[in-house]
């Protein structure tokens, strides 16, 4: 119900599919991103359930004990995981859940974690396709054209910096639904650039 909620808002708004990846995908780990709105995660859902992509997402178990909550993250794409768990990290779960899916899985990440203005970007998709031995899927959703493109993908090679260049290039000209939110460094080459950043959003605030 809730991916046919989210095509119809897709199809309504004036959206459109931009698919650049021709050759069929069973695993991989989908990079969502910017992720400046709310409405990123609607359009996204809409735009996968429209070309049937496998669509998985983890959220915490305890949000799947809560009824009916349950039954719509789960037709959604959730997938239960223990955050707290002291025999594996995070990356180790999702890698597991990737290599042992015995469906088709694209494992959707927004490697921002949060909505604000975010640019040394969380790792653990990374790590969670290099560790899984599938590629990273690259998306974006273009405001300023209402275009959702998906695709292309490519294989991690285990030099981070090297293959982050990759995803700069994709995203440095795509327009999220607030660009001011929407930052590229990605990794802090060292503390003055951190710093630097830092006073930059205490003179916006």
């Amino acid at each position: 119900m809730f991916k046919l909620f989210c095509a119809l808002i897709f199809t309504l708004n004036g959206w459109k599919l931009q698919k650049n990846t021709q050759k069929r995908i069973p695993r991989s780990v989908v990079l969502g991103a910017p992720h400046t709105s709310n409405w990123d995660l609607i359009i996204s859902m809409g735009g996968f359930y429209k070309m049937k992509f496998p669509l998985k997402f983890f959220i915490k178990k305890e949000w799947l004990r809560i009824f009916p909550l349950n039954k719509l993250l789960l037709s959604a794409g959730a997938v239960s995981v223990d955050r707290e768990s002291k025999n594996a990290t995070m990356v180790d779960n999702m890698a597991e859940a990737i290599k042992t899916s015995r469906e088709d899985i694209a494992l959707l990440v927004t490697p921002e974690g949060t909505r604000k203005r975010k640019c040394t970007w969380k790792t653990g998709f990374y790590y969670t396709a290099l560790k899984a031995g599938v590629p990273i899927v690259l998306t974006c959703l273009d405001y300023s054209k209402k275009l959702a493109v998906f695709g292309p993908a490519f294989m991690p090679t285990g030099d981070f910096k090297k293959d982050m260049e990759i995803v700069k290039e994709y995203y440095k000209d795509v327009v999220p639904k607030y660009p001011e939110n929407f930052c590229l460094d990605i990794y802090v080459e060292d503390e003055e650039t951190e710093e630097k950043e830092q006073q930059k959003q205490t003179v916006k605030a």
